[in-house]
């Protein structure tokens, strides 16, 4: 599988309209090259730079199977599992200082969507029923 966004290049700054503490609305994710028998997709942004550890801005799961791209700011396919923030939704980078990474990683999945899911069990559950999976990754930098 292929992952990427139309906002930012891989290892690139991720725009500051997708940031916390401004518009904080989500990028464009797309993927391509799913396994045949995939029954859906589920996401994960992560920031293994926070101080606390790694940080989940986002948890989205049951994305049907026919779906290749989740729009900037769009309508969000599937369900939106609590992340870090407390939200149901994205959460934009934050980082309290210097430049921190943002891995987005899609998984392709035997299910039509996660049982009984948290942001705990989130990637166990994910790898447990894993097809393939792809990543990718933006920076943030607080000004």
């Amino acid at each position: 599988m292929k992952l990427w966004s139309n906002d930012f290049e891989e290892g690139q700054p991720i725009p500051a309209r997708c940031s916390y503490r401004n518009e904080n609305i989500n990028p464009h994710i797309g993927w391509d090259d799913a396994p045949e028998n995939t029954q859906s997709f589920a996401l994960i942004c992560n920031d293994p730079d926070a101080p606390v550890g790694d940080w989940i801005h986002w948890l989205l799961h049951g994305i049907p199977s026919g779906i290749r791209e989740i729009p900037s700011g769009g309508k969000v396919p599937g369900v939106e599992v609590q992340n870090d923030f407390g939200v149901c939704h994205w959460g934009g980078p934050a980082p309290p200082f210097g430049t921190h990474r943002y891995f987005f990683t899609i998984y392709a999945l035997s299910v039509p969507a996660l049982e009984n899911v948290h942001k705990n069990n989130f990637r166990e559950l994910c790898e447990k029923h894993k097809l393939a999976v792809a990543q990718t990754m933006g920076t943030y930098t607080r000004k």
